[in-house]
């Protein structure tokens, strides 16, 4: 897949499948994560980069907004009600905060003891934030873009299949700097990656005009 969009970038990373990646996002730039192969869930955390006790609030996020759904327009908010980041574009149109991250823990419970060990994204969000000197006590409830869980009146989602088609793209612009922390999700065992995980890219821009 060419990527003709990606000429002017001040960074470009392709993050294999089932793999971590972070960066600082400095105030200003912004972020685009593109779904290479399409239905490929990507799980992310966000903290300040000045301070990393102050990070994303799903719950806040969700308040603020009024919507069950990260889309264009959102803001992504922190535990102490700062915007970290915004959603300034998105081809998708459709993301999950409330569904949280595979672990190897819910792995056993919801699939069978004998898929416990197959790698998953708490183990990997373990991972890349020891690269920052965080632990997995500053793993917070998550983002995860291109992933579909569809949330009934009564509050019940699962998980399905994904929507998003090979390119499409979400613009994350930071409103400060921000610690972006990526799993790339390796789960097989639900619909959340067309149980195929596969590569996606990454691509950081300065502001328009710089």
């Amino acid at each position: 897949m060419s990527y003709p969009e990606s000429s002017d970038a001040l960074y470009i990373c392709d993050i294999p499948a089932e793999r971590p990646w972070s960066r600082v996002i400095k105030n200003g730039q912004t972020l685009r994560i593109i779904d290479s192969e399409g239905q490929q869930a990507v799980d992310a955390l966000l903290y300040c980069a000045d301070d990393p006790s102050e990070r994303y609030s799903s719950q806040d996020t969700l308040r603020v907004q009024g919507s069950a759904y990260i889309e264009l327009g959102t803001r992504l908010i922190s535990n102490k009600g700062r915007v970290l980041a915004r959603i300034t574009a998105d081809t998708c149109g459709r993301h999950d905060t409330s569904a949280g991250c595979c672990s190897c823990e819910s792995n056993a419970v919801r699939f069978g003891e004998p898929v416990k060990y197959q790698h998953a994204c708490r183990e990997n969000f373990i991972l890349e934030l020891s690269k920052h000197g965080l632990t997995k006590r500053d793993i917070v409830s998550n983002l995860n873009f291109f992933m579909n869980v569809p949330i009934d009146p009564s509050g019940n989602f699962t998980v399905v299949d994904g929507i998003s088609a090979p390119g499409n793209y979400v613009d994350v612009t930071a409103d400060m700097d921000v610690l972006f922390v990526i799993s790339n999700c390796p789960q097989v065992n639900n619909p959340c990656n067309g149980f195929n995980p596969t590569p996606i890219r990454v691509v950081v821009r300065e502001p328009s005009g710089l």
